[in-house]
C-alpha cells in the first residue's frame, strides 16, 4: 500500500509516518517548502503549492490512499486575514488535490481527512455523537463546515471519503498540552472562564492508530477522534496538576480578560463540545487511553 499525505511536516503527520512506516506502508508527502523535501526506500517528498495550485503529479504515483492533514495553526491571533488563511489553507489544499486527480491518471480509492470537532454546537448539555445535526455557527464551526464539503466532493469520482473530528490532541511535543501545563508546573494552573465547558480530547497515539484503523479497513462516513470519556476544562487542568504534583488553588481566569489578550480566538478556549467516539467504537476501534488520568502521567514526564 501506498500514502500520499497533506501535512506531513506537522504534529500530527509526523507520527503518523513514523506508525505507518512499521505498518510496512509507502508514504509520499506534500510539503511547501522545498528544504524538506527527502528521498528514502519508504518515504519520499513532493513540492507543492495550493496558493498557487501547484502540485508534483508525481506524487500520485502509485498512490491508493490520500490523508488531508495540511491547515493553518487554529492557535494564532485570528485577525482578518489570518482567518482567511485558515480557511483556505484546508479548502484550497483539498480543491488541488481533487483537481489533480483528475487530471492524472491515479489509483486512489480513498479520500481521509482531517476535521474537528470544532463543527458541533455549543452546549454544555448535549452528548454528540456522529449524528448530531446541530452545527456551531461561530468561526470554527463555519470553518470545518467548508473543509468538510471539500472533502465530500472526492465522493464524485467514487473515491470513499473518510472524514476524522478531532477533539484536543494531547501531545508531549506540540499541541494545546504543553501551554496548559506550564503555568500548573509553576504552581499557577487556572481554568477558563466558568470551567464547567466540557472539552472532548485525544491521546496522539489513539489519534494515529485511527487514522490508521481507517486506512486499512477502509472506514468511510464521519468519525469522532475523541476519548470515550471527556472532561470539564477545571477538571481537565486539575488533573494535569495532579499528574505534575501540582497545587490547584488558583482562581479560574476570567472571559473578559482571555477575550482582551486572545481576541476571537479565546472562542476555543470556552466552547464546551462534549462528543462521543460512538461509530468509531463501532467499528472496532479500542482506545489505548480512555481516561485523562491514565492519559497525562507518560506525556508530563
Amino acid at each position: 500500500m501506498k500514502v500520499l499525505i497533506s501535512g506531513a511536516t506537522g504534529l500530527i503527520g509526523k507520527q503518523l509516518i513514523a506508525r505507518l512506516a512499521a505498518h510496512q506502508v509507502s508514504v509520499h508527502y506534500l510539503t511547501t517548502k522545498r528544504q524538506e523535501i527527502k528521498s528514502e526506500p519508504h518515504l519520499k517528498g513532493f513540492f507543492w503549492n495550493p496558493a498557487k495550485e501547484f502540485i508534483d503529479e508525481k506524487s500520485l504515483d502509485g498512490v491508493d490512499a490520500i490523508i488531508h492533514l495540511a491547515g493553518a495553526n487554529i492557535s494564532k491571533r485570528w485577525t482578518r486575514k489570518y482567518k482567511q488563511e485558515i480557511v483556505e489553507s484546508r479548502v484550497l489544499s483539498a480543491n488541488l488535490l481533487l483537481k489533480a486527480l483528475k487530471e492524472n491518471p491515479n489509483s486512489v480509492r480513498q479520500f481521509i481527512s482531517a476535521s474537528a470537532i470544532g463543527i458541533y454546537k455549543d452546549s454544555l448539555t448535549v452528548y454528540h455523537t456522529e449524528n448530531s445535526r446541530e452545527t456551531e455557527p461561530s468561526f470554527i464551526g463555519c470553518v470545518v463546515k467548508k473543509w468538510e464539503a471539500a472533502a465530500d466532493r472526492f465522493a464524485s469520482m467514487g473515491i470513499k471519503v473518510c472524514k476524522v473530528r478531532t477533539g484536543l490532541v494531547l501531545a508531549r511535543e506540540g499541541g494545546m498540552l504543553p501551554q496548559v501545563a506550564q503555568p500548573v508546573k509553576f504552581g499557577f494552573g487556572a481554568a477558563f472562564g466558568s470551567g464547567k465547558q466540557w472539552q472532548s480530547w485525544i491521546h496522539i497515539n489513539d489519534l494515529v492508530e485511527i487514522y490508521i484503523a481507517a486506512l486499512q479497513q477502509g472506514w468511510e462516513g464521519t468519525f469522532n477522534a475523541t476519548a470515550p470519556v471527556p472532561v470539564t476544562n477545571q477538571e481537565m487542568v486539575a488533573a494535569i496538576a495532579k499528574a505534575l504534583n501540582k497545587p490547584y488553588f488558583m482562581p479560574n481566569l476570567p472571559e473578559w480578560l482571555l477575550k482582551l489578550m486572545l481576541g476571537e480566538m479565546a472562542t476555543l478556549l470556552f466552547l464546551s463540545q462534549k462528543v462521543s467516539p460512538e461509530r468509531t467504537i463501532e467499528m472496532g476501534y479500542r482506545f489505548q487511553y480512555e481516561t485523562i488520568e491514565k492519559a497525562l502521567p507518560a506525556l508530563l514526564k
